[in-house]
């Protein structure tokens, strides 16, 4: 529940990013006033003792979540991936939060894998390791099939996870609901915006059978995709607390080293990986949202293998086709064809000055391609890009905002595995490919053809549709007879039940 019992959890969490250093690092985000960060400091400090002191060789901020525990270490990470609401250094601190917990025991894991599963672990698994990776939602077991021999990799949810997860995401809840009474300039970060987006990833990830739909979905995508693999769901080993899928072996692609040793060409996955992850955003409109290095592996053939599918990105037909453009423009130089593109999609109000918004991405685009090869960057592009449309009155749009983010992380391991890698000459191809088949003719043809289908499917209930709507549209419509008591007092009964909430929260915290 969100009431003020969560009180208790916020003191030590307020001690914890006190005693870090963290409380200051927050503040300054929020661009709190001086008074409340007077008051909200000197609340604190009392309770200063109580905090968890956490690895002093971490950032303040990624130091007291990784202290807080795995409820708190996710919400860094899912902020990592905002930030339009973090700011983009804070951003970069919280991608590289440890996730990395102590596992739970053996035992337990193979108690739960077998209750997920109903059927003695013996008979599904001639081999069960101990843990090989423990993160803050689950951990993940060696195992081979009793039945084929295969290797698998195992996910287990933590024991009790949902219940934990339920309880620090009420208390965050109530912070936010707090924050935002007590400090209305924090209102333009949207606090509670942050924690619904929380809420929905975490719910998502602690059902593994969502998850492995991902990964098929994904799988499916990219069957034919060149150099690249997405290890297989095994559906009959897989439940809601149970996730098993073929096992990936490889060299990590965050060591050089061993790719090196291996024979196998940097420079070569350092622009495939650019490319693929471009392809499966325009061409699929489904991405893997957190493509670095601890999530990629290169087989001996030079395969580079994915897994980890928590956290996937989705781009309706539509955005892509927008961003396609926007980004071809930016290659081509064409400013104003991308500041159009930005009114035709609505993306920019109607009442700004095209020519002056064409300008103003002049000024982000021609210092880019002023830069050598390896300094030039997409995401860094789309970053500047966002600072500008958001001066232009553009909305934030969150499937762009996780683009964005992931397109600068997959830069990183691509630039990681070879700093001469040039992002326009890797991109320009693919998006030149992607316009060629969605804007063109052939695509004006598949986009009749999709109409016809849905016109066809909805053929024997036209007559039936339009009659009525021409029968609604001849017939007055009479508005009921309002009943000005019941009114008053439906709304003088929400305005008590209201304004009794306000003052109990307000009591609480005082």
């Amino acid at each position: 529940m969100r009431g003020p019992h969560n009180i208790w959890r916020l003191i030590r969490t307020g001690a914890t990013l006190e005693r870090t250093g963290a409380m200051k690092v927050v503040l300054d985000q929020m661009e709190a006033p001086k008074t409340v960060r007077v008051v909200a400091r000197t609340l604190v400090w009392p309770f200063r003792w109580l905090g968890i002191k956490g690895d002093p060789n971490m950032p303040p901020l990624t130091r007291a979540l990784t202290a807080l525990g795995p409820a708190y270490i996710k919400f860094g990470q899912v902020l990592s991936t905002r930030p339009d609401v973090v700011g983009s250094d804070l951003a970069t601190q919280l991608r590289v939060l440890q996730d990395k917990l102590p596992p739970f025991d053996l035992a337990t894991a193979k108690q739960a894998v077998e209750d997920e599963l109903e059927h003695p672990l013996d008979e599904m698994f001639s081999e069960f390791s101990e843990p090989v990776a423990a993160a803050s939602i689950a951990q993940v077991h060696k195992a081979r099939l009793a039945e084929t021999g295969e290797q698998v990799a195992v996910k287990v949810l933590r024991p009790g996870i949902e219940k934990a997860f339920r309880k620090d995401i009420d208390a965050f809840y109530f912070a936010a609901d707090t924050i935002e009474l007590l400090s209305p300039a924090s209102r333009r970060l949207r606090p509670r915006d942050v924690i619904e987006h929380f809420d929905g990833v975490v719910t998502g990830e602690l059902d593994l059978r969502l998850e492995s739909a991902s990964a098929s979905e994904f799988s499916a995508n990219t069957a034919l995709d060149e150099g690249f693999q997405v290890p297989a769901i095994k559906w009959e080993y897989s439940a809601r607390r149970v996730m098993t899928l073929d096992w990936a072996e490889g060299d990590p692609l965050g060591d050089n080293d061993a790719l090196d040793a291996a024979g196998h060409n940097r420079h070569a996955l350092g622009s495939r990986i650019l490319s693929l992850f471009l392809n499966h955003a325009l061409r699929d409109g489904y991405f893997h949202g957190d493509m670095h290095q601890g999530n990629l592996k290169v087989a001996a053939n030079g395969d580079i293998i994915a897994y980890d599918f928590g956290i996937m990105g989705h781009i309706d037909e539509y955005t892509r086709r927008v961003y396609a453009e926007i980004l071809f423009g930016f290659i081509q130089r064409d400013y104003q064809r991308v500041a159009e593109v930005h009114f035709e999609a609505g993306y920019v109000p109607a009442n700004q000055d095209v020519d002056e918004f064409a300008r103003a991405l002049r000024a982000v685009g021609e210092p880019i391609f002023g830069m050598d090869a390896t300094r030039i960057s997409m995401g860094r592009l789309l970053s500047y890009l966002f600072e500008v449309t958001e001066r232009f009155g553009m909305e934030t749009r969150t499937e762009l905002i996780l683009l964005q983010r992931t397109m600068v992380v997959v830069e990183g391991v691509s630039r990681s595995l070879d700093p001469e890698v040039n992002i326009w000459d890797v991109a320009k191809p693919v998006v030149e490919g992607y316009i060629k088949d969605s804007i063109g003719p052939r695509a004006l043809g598949r986009d009749l053809m999709k109409t016809a289908r849905v016109m066809a499917r909805f053929g024997p209930r036209l007559p039936a549709l339009v009659e009525g709507a021409l029968i609604r549209q001849a017939t007055p419509q009479e508005d009921p007879p309002k009943n000005p008591w019941k009114l008053a007092v439906i709304c003088g009964g929400l305005g008590l039940v209201s304004g009794a909430a306000l003052v109990a929260a307000y009591v609480s915290l005082s």
